[in-house]
Formats: structure tokens, sequence, C-alpha cells
């Protein structure tokens, strides 16, 4: 399944007997056991989401609670796949703790959850370390599937990130400062023609495949083409992925 997070539908928190929704669920098939947490200061969602994630075979609820300290000092013993997080909890906030669960196990995958979508708490999201950003009005499917893909290493992040140039830009800024601390000099000659570091530049602005393709007189295929080779040549995992190694590598710049 490919999303975007605004194919989520925006509005409000939902009540909570909206989450008696979630009871729909199908069990997906026998797999390796992800193991979540749930962090969120509403008690009735936190229910809510754990009987939806009760009726997947291959996701079990190890933890669930509304307070961060805590959630961090279960981290080591109970050994979670995933974090689910709200963005706004009480004494430390979501974005906080996402942060310090990346920081003290990086291996954990985090999940931020928001009543509302905003570009501000989608950059910060970004910027804790969180795998994905969802709405809480997120249909149970779009969220459980989210949570085994970010545990098979996928960053859906970047599916909210490129489609919105003001969050791009920061984002991308943002790695462009953040890489070069820190590390040694990387290789200066690029892997890629100079119409694929064309491209990548496009795509880091913010550019559909229509949109590169109108602006270079070339058809929506041939850019397509030209996608599948710069993410095989930098072993990129998606299109942002591919722009921040771009960037690192100082193959293309953010003006």
């Amino acid at each position: 399944m490919t999303y975007t997070a605004t194919a989520l539908r925006l509005g409000p928190r939902p009540a909570p007997e909206a989450m008696a929704g979630y009871a729909g669920l199908h069990r997906g098939p026998a797999a390796s056991t992800l193991r979540v947490f749930i962090v969120d200061g509403h008690r009735l969602f936190r229910q809510g989401l754990r009987a939806a994630l009760s009726r997947e075979r291959d996701v079990e609820v190890v933890w669930e609670g509304d307070d961060g300290e805590e959630a961090l000092a279960q981290l080591e013993r109970l050994s979670p796949d995933v974090v689910l997080v709200d963005s706004k909890l009480g004494a430390m906030s979501g974005l906080e703790l996402a942060r310090r669960v990346r920081l003290h196990a990086p291996k954990v995958c985090v999940v931020v959850l928001s009543a509302y979508e905003e570009e501000e708490q989608l950059f910060l999201a970004i910027k804790s370390g969180a795998a994905a950003y969802f709405t809480k009005d997120a249909t149970p499917e779009v969220l459980v599937e989210g949570i085994r893909r970010v545990a098979r290493g996928e960053y859906l992040i970047n599916e909210s990130v490129l489609t919105r140039a003001s969050v791009a830009s920061r984002v991308l800024k943002q790695f462009q400062e953040l890489s070069v601390i820190g590390k040694e000099v990387e290789p200066l000659i690029a892997p890629l023609s100079n119409r694929e570091i064309q491209i990548l530049d496009f795509i880091s602005r913010g550019n559909s495949n229509k949109e590169i393709a109108h602006a270079l007189s070339i058809s929506d295929q041939t850019v397509k083409n030209h996608v599948t080779s710069i993410l095989r040549k930098l072993a990129a995992n998606d299109r942002t992925h591919a722009v921040v190694l771009a960037l690192r590598h100082g193959w293309i710049k953010m003006e």
C-alpha cells in the first residue's frame, strides 16, 4: 500500500466511541510478532488502539501508558519494535520522548500520532527521528500497515515531506546542516549522470514526476526510469533518502 499523509482524513481528535471502528480489523497472516508500546495521554484512546492491534496476529502490545519517563524505563526490559507516541503528552512531550527513544534505542521505530496534521508538528516529528507520522483519525488499516512497514525498515515520514514544499525545504536544509557535523569528508565523485543529478535536484524541491517531466521536456516514464536508476545506484530506500545522500555528498545544494 502506498499513501501520503495528505491521504489521511484530517480533523479533530476522534471521540472515544469512534475507536470502536477498530474492531473491524481482520487478522493478518501469521508472522514474527511485532512488539508495540502505546504512549498516549488519553486512556480510552489507548484502550481502543490496543483492542485494534490485538486483532492482528503479528502485533502484540507489550506496554501502554501515559508517562514518557516510564516508557523509557521499560524500553530495555520489554524491547519493543515500535513505539506509538502521542505528539502531546504531559510533562514530557511526545516529540521529546520520540527523540529520547531514538537516542537510547536506535533500533526501535517511533510512530508519532497527532490529533491534527500540522506542518510544524510534522517537521518536529522528523527532527525527533520518528519513522512515521499519522493523524489519529487515520483508518485502522493504514495505521496497522504503517506499523508493519516501519518495522521492516521503511521511513514513511518521507511520503509526507516532499508533498509540502515548505516542509521539504526546512527538512532538507536541516539534513544538509547535520550531515557535515562530526563526519569525515565524503567522496566528491557522484555515481550519477548529469541528468540524474538534475532530476534529483528537482525532487529535492518537491517536484512530482509529472512536473519534472514537463520542466525537462521528457516523458513521465523517462523520469521514472531515471528515479529507479538513482535509487539503485545510491542503494537508497526512496526518493527522500536519495536526496539526503546527495546533499550529504554535496552533489546538490539547497538554496
